[in-house]
């Protein structure tokens, strides 16, 4: 950071880079930060920069809106408005985070704020593990509605944390020119992540970090891919029963698993679509009219699970907002995929913070599309926020010039 520019633009960059940090913390003091950074943008005269996304982002937000007016109740719709607040964070970040050394050191930031809240979920594993000892019930079925939840309110956006910070922390490991300063740290760090991630039982979470991890190896040591198998093999024997059953749940599901309600709200959500193919129910329409769209060949009770949302990103947005819409957002993720992608061609061989950050945001964008296939976790304001710090910092690492000097806040064009 330049000593010479403003004060009040260099407390914007502070404030932006304390907002990205503390939604691990809290999405209070993170979106306080949010505002308080986007006014000293405002005020401190810098340009208001967006990644070239902004087409599609802007078209999924008409496309929001366009739904949220033609719904049957558009007020019970108006958070799903409220919420483009959060997309503020893509804004500021890209406008005020201009040098790639705090960019990385602020994924860094996460690795060692994942690393607290990843003992603060084993201390709450040890917890709930003496509570149902104390009941007498048995400890899956006891756990699978009250994991660990971290300094968050659901163990998906707490998993859905650490699996960002954990992805990002591989991809420094991996690519990054300084990866081997204080290396115990940062191992340390990752895995106490990784443990939580395990702990937190999010299966959608573990596909989805598996997935992104083999990414990253395979751009670092292919060879290694190879023997990943051998490893989750392995891991899998020398689990505690709890992880056992979890992970053979995933295609032999008990009483308390999740995968009927899941085929519910799924089918459901296709009756939706079938229904209202053009702009949906309208925000919060799944949640408010689920009952009327329940296939009649459905027996009552349902199956235990929250039927507020659909459990799937892109059979959610379809139905809540239209098909067009969800294919723009679609179009969103493919287009970062493939703007990191072509940006990772263009760079020299060797370890870079720009190549850590592009092959990060791939990775984090492949894990956040596929564990959408199971969850609304961009539909969380806390994902969501993690979500657009990468992307952010991605294009910014597509800057040539930003990237030839990392430590320089130099402005340059964007992508």
């Amino acid at each position: 950071m330049n000593p010479q520019e403003p004060i009040l633009l260099r407390s914007a960059r502070w404030l932006t880079f304390g907002s990205a940090a503390a939604i691990m913390l809290g999405i209070a003091p993170s979106q306080i930060l949010l505002a308080l950074s986007f006014a000293a943008l405002l005020a401190c005269g810098e340009k208001l920069r967006l990644p070239r996304i902004r087409l599609p982002l802007a078209l999924f937000m008409l496309g929001t809106v366009i739904s949220l007016l033609l719904s049957d109740d558009p007020v019970a719709g108006l958070p799903q408005i409220r919420k483009f607040y959060v997309f503020l964070e893509l804004l500021v970040v890209f406008s005020l985070l201009r040098s790639l050394a705090m960019v990385r050191n602020l994924f860094l930031t996460w690795a060692g704020i994942g690393a607290l809240t990843a003992i603060r979920g084993c201390i709450q594993f040890a917890g709930k593990v003496q509570e149902a000892h104390r009941l007498g019930r048995n400890f899956y079925e006891f756990y699978v509605g009250e994991r660990i939840t971290g300094f968050t309110s659901h163990w998906n956006t707490y998993s859905a944390e650490e699996m960002f910070a954990l992805i990002m922390l591989a991809s420094f490991l991996f690519f990054a020119p300084s990866a081997r300063k204080r290396l115990w740290v940062w191992l340390l760090c990752g895995a106490l992540i990784a443990l939580a991630i395990v702990l937190g039982e999010t299966r959608g979470i573990w596909i989805a970090v598996a997935a992104a991890l083999l990414y990253l190896i395979w751009f670092w040591r292919r060879w290694m891919v190879a023997i990943a198998p051998v490893v989750l093999l392995a891991a899998f024997f020398v689990s505690p029963p709890a992880i056992r059953d979890r992970v053979t749940s995933i295609f032999q599901p008990k009483g308390a698993d999740s995968n009927q309600f899941r085929v519910v709200t799924w089918r459901t959500g296709l009756r939706m679509v079938e229904r209202h193919p053009w702009f949906g129910l309208g925000p919060e329409g799944p949640k408010l009219h689920f009952d009327e769209y329940v296939p009649a060949d459905i027996p009552r009770p349902l199956p235990s699970g929250w039927y507020g949302h659909l459990h799937n990103i892109y059979l959610h947005y379809a139905a809540e907002r239209g098909i067009p819409t969800m294919l723009v957002l679609m179009w969103m993720l493919i287009q970062i995929l493939v703007d990191f992608w072509r940006g990772l061609k263009t760079l020299p061989s060797g370890p870079g913070n720009a190549r850590f950050l592009l092959h990060g945001g791939i990775a984090a964008v492949l894990a956040t599309m596929v564990e959408g296939c199971v969850e609304l976790n961009l539909g969380d304001s806390e994902v969501l926020t993690m979500f657009l710090v990468v992307v952010a910092c991605g294009y910014l690492a597509l800057e040539k010039e930003l990237a030839a000097a990392p430590g320089s806040p130099a402005l340059v064009p964007h992508v």
